[in-house]
This record gives structure tokens, C-alpha cells and sequence, in this order.
């Protein structure tokens, strides 16, 4: 008898769960097939991303709030291979460099208007967030303050995975299992200005600052060191912040000698519609985390910018500590420099923090207007082209609906079906949205109409009961 039988080749989404440990994903559902929405990325262009199967959608996050110039950029790919052909690696560790990582300081340095004085590169944001926390912890021991050494964050911050930046973020789910957070890190409260009982937002903003400071001195004074933040929360929500916030937060820390580290890993390079976000909100940073739309994730790659008052510390320890005992094989990589540079430049010479800005009010208008009679519609909020829809049950009073509903994912697995990338963010019930930069009028237009259609897909699967809250 003859078998005639071949053997299955498995396909490349089993492959992947056979294979990869994925972050931020349940290994156990993962493992067995269970995790919805699967996908294998097999190319992009432009606004969109094509699966393996050949489906192509928006990518409504940008990949991971990074593609800032969009998919296909020949520029930035050239520069690669260019780049990868005369110098694919070398270090700066002892002095040694190489032009592209030159050519990138200065350019970083000259879009701060000289205030940053020098940069360190690494790969990720959360490198570049533990490299801060080592600076402050430097500065402070070379200016005779050793005890100054707490980081405080907000609730719902997000500014890394590591051991130290994970106890930053403030979503407890980044803590669990992990024995974290670090003693060192505190939390003061998040700037959410919906649920906020204040009718007055610069009210609500006193009241951050007040809790801030009263945290400030329950901790002490000489303990605190710095305070970290994003100027818009990201991932918690995306929360823009409400009026004075800023402006109070810095009298606090200035009162208090704290330094300020600002982690623009996604609110820079023109996702809120300014190159820098400090620029935008005011904020006058002592040290600013860079990452994502710094080369758009076309190679990885994150700077921490340093102010001139750690700068001033970086040289007079060396007196003391005698070489800056801080440095990654990878920081400052050829490719990752060359990438950023041309990166950098298509930003600039096409406008891209205009276009973010002037499309990304017409698309939170759009939003607006097509969700304002659904009643599972809290709030859609945003700044540039980085936007959120928070839903809240039905009727007054303002409150949550049942969390095992898990609304917000069934929201953007509706949204998927119909052609848009959003995501979930991790707290209450929110999607965000996070398009590249060159997203035109029209491209909006069909962003705001999908996530219309799935929410109202999303809304219609609820029972009375589940739409007023009722577990």
C-alpha cells in the first residue's frame, strides 16, 4: 500500500507561537491559540500595514507610536544601506565616534535652541529613562546631596519595561510578578481631568500640584531628586494636560530643587504637533528622554538629552569618579544615527508637526461630531495626531462600565474588522488612535468613519443592564 501522505507544514502563526515569547501578551493563551487577532506583518506602506494573507489595513498606532514618517520611506532606507555599507558598527565608548553620531548630537542639541548642552544614545526609551535615573542619582551625589535619590512619577505614566522603568510606569499590572515597584519610586496623581470633580481644569491642575508637593514633603525634601513625566500621558490614557497644569507642577519642583526629566519617547518629533513637545507646553526640562519618532522604529535607537546643570555635574565628578561609568555596546549605532538624521529631515522639510497638527484637529473634530449621540462616549480627547475615546456607561452619574466587558477591546477588534488599527490602552475603558504624520483630510475622514462604525458595532452587542454599568 502506498502512503501518499506529506507532512503539514505548519503555518507561520503557529511558528510564532511555537517559537517567540511575546512581550506584554498571556503566554499561556498565546501558547494555545487563544489570543484573538493574531497577525503576521509582512509588509507596509505608507498609512497602511499588509498581513500575510495580504490584508492591509490602517495602522491607526503607528506601529507602537513610533512611524512618525510612515511606512516606505526610501530616504531613510537608503541612508541605511548607505550608512551600513561604509560603516555598518562602531562604539563611543573612551572617545572614539563616528560622524553620523556627531552630526545627530548636534542636530538634537540645535532643536532645543542649545538649552540641552550634550546627548547619550541607546536604543529604547526604556534605556534612555534608566540612563536619566542614573544621571540624577550622579548629579546628586557630585552636588554633596546623596540623599537625593527618590524618583517621583505619576499613576498612569508610562516610561519603560525595565526593572527600574517598569516601578516608573505607574500601571500596576507592570508591577506584578515582578516584585516591583522599587522602594525608591513614588506616585503622585495622574492628570485626568474627566474625572476630576473640579468644574474649573486649573483648579484640577492646583490640586496636582498641591498633591505633588504634599507627597514632596511626606517623602522629605533632601530625598526627592527628580520628578518624571510625559507632557502628554501616552499609554495611560492619553491625557493632554488640562490648563496651568504645567505651569503649577514647575513651581513645585523648582520650589523643592527637584529635577525635572521629561520622556518625550512619544510626544516627540511631531506626534502632539510641536518637534519638541517642552516647547509646546512650556516645560523646562533639566533632562529629556528621546526615542520612537526620533528614526520612526526604521532602526532602533533613543537619546537622553542632558541640561546644563547635570552636564556641569558629568564634569566635575570625573574628578572624583574619574571616567563616566555609563555607556551600552549599541549606543550611538551607525545605522540607527543614519536613520534618524534622514528621518529627522523628512519631518521637517515636509511639515510633518503642521500636518499633525492642523489634520489631527480636524480628525478629533471629526470624532467628535460622528460619536457626540452615542451615550457610551465619555470624552474623545487629544493633542496632534495622538487621540483617545474614553467610554463610560450610560446616564448620569459619570461612572465606568463593568470592567469584564472588556468594551475597549471589543471596540478595536470591531475596528480591525473594519480596516483600522487602534488599541486598547491598558487602563479604564479608552482606544487610542496614533496615525503617521502625513495623514491627509481624507485619510481622517476614513479613520473617524471606521471607529464610528465600530463602536457603534461594539454598543450594540450590549444588553440595557450592561449600558447603564450594571454588573
Amino acid at each position: 500500500m502506498v502512503n501518499d501522505s506529506h507532512p503539514v507544514t505548519p503555518s507561520l502563526e503557529q511558528r510564532d507561537r511555537d517559537s517567540l515569547l511575546h512581550p506584554f501578551t498571556r503566554a499561556d493563551d498565546f501558547a494555545a491559540g487563544r489570543v484573538p487577532g493574531q497577525r503576521i506583518v509582512q509588509s507596509a506602506s505608507g498609512i497602511r500595514v499588509t498581513d500575510a494573507h495580504g490584508r492591509s489595513v490602517i495602522d491607526g498606532m503607528s506601529g507602537m507610536y513610533c512611524v512618525n514618517v510612515g511606512y516606505g520611506r526610501q530616504a531613510i532606507v537608503d541612508a541605511i544601506a548607505e550608512q551600513a555599507s561604509e560603516l555598518p558598527y562602531y562604539h563611543i565608548f573612551a572617545g572614539a565616534s563616528h560622524p553620523k553620531a556627531i552630526l545627530l548630537a548636534e542636530k538634537l542639541i540645535a532643536l532645543t535652541g542649545g538649552r540641552m548642552k550634550r546627548v547619550f544614545f541607546g536604543l529604547s526609551g526604556s534605556d534612555a529613562n534608566e540612563t536619566q535615573i542614573k544621571l540624577v542619582w550622579y548629579y546628586h551625589n557630585v552636588i554633596g546631596k546623596p540623599q537625593k535619590k527618590k524618583i517621583i512619577a505619576r499613576q498612569r505614566g508610562y516610561h519603560g519595561a525595565t526593572t527600574m522603568t517598569a516601578s516608573l510606569t505607574g500601571l500596576p499590572n507592570y508591577h506584578s510578578g515582578f516584585d516591583l515597584p522599587f522602594a525608591l519610586v513614588k506616585h503622585t496623581i495622574a492628570p485626568d481631568a474627566f474625572w476630576a470633580p473640579e468644574v474649573d481644569p486649573r483648579a484640577f491642575s492646583q490640586r496636582c500640584a498641591d498633591e505633588l508637593e504634599r507627597l514632596i514633603l511626606e517623602e522629605g525634601p533632601d530625598t526627592v531628586g527628580a520628578f518624571i513625566a510625559e507632557p502628554v500621558v501616552g499609554s495611560g490614557g492619553i491625557l493632554p494636560p488640562p490648563p496651568g497644569y504645567w505651569e503649577a507642577i514647575q513651581g513645585v519642583l523648582r520650589k523643592y530643587d527637584v529635577l525635572l526629566i521629561a520622556d518625550e519617547v512619544i510626544t516627540a518629533f511631531g506626534r502632539v504637533g510641536h518637534l519638541l513637545a517642552v516647547d509646546g507646553y512650556g516645560i523646562e526640562a533639566d533632562l529629556i528622554t528621546l526615542a520612537k519618532g526620533l528614526s520612526s522604529g526604521y532602526a532602533p535607537l533613543s537619546a537622553a538629552l542632558v541640561g546644563p546643570k547635570v552636564w556641569q555635574a558629568l564634569q566635575d565628578g570625573a574628578r572624583t569618579h574619574g571616567f563616566f561609568a555609563h555607556g551600552y555596546t549599541y549606543s550611538a549605532h551607525p545605522l540607527g544615527a543614519a536613520a534618524a538624521l534622514a528621518n529627522i529631515q523628512i519631518i521637517e522639510e515636509e511639515g510633518l508637526c503642521a500636518n499633525a497638527a492642523e489634520v489631527g484637529a480636524y480628525l478629533l473634530q471629526q470624532l467628535r461630531e460622528r460619536l457626540a449621540a452615542n451615550p457610551l462616549v465619555g470624552d474623545v480627547r487629544g493633542a496632534g495626531l495622538l487621540q483617545a475615546v474614553e467610554f463610560v456607561a450610560e446616564g448620569p452619574p459619570r461612572r465606568r462600565l463593568d470592567a469584564s466587558l472588556k468594551f475597549s477591546a471589543q471596540v478595536a477588534a470591531f475596528a480591525m474588522e473594519e480596516g483600522l488599527l487602534a488599541r486598547p490602552l491598558p487602563v479604564n475603558d479608552i482606544v487610542g488612535i496614533s496615525p503617521p504624520l502625513m495623514l491627509t483630510r481624507s485619510d481622517a475622514d476614513q479613520v473617524a468613519e471606521m471607529l464610528q462604525r465600530a463602536i457603534a458595532r461594539a454598543s450594540a452587542m450590549l444588553s440595557a443592564d450592561q449600558r447603564r454599568g450594571a454588573v
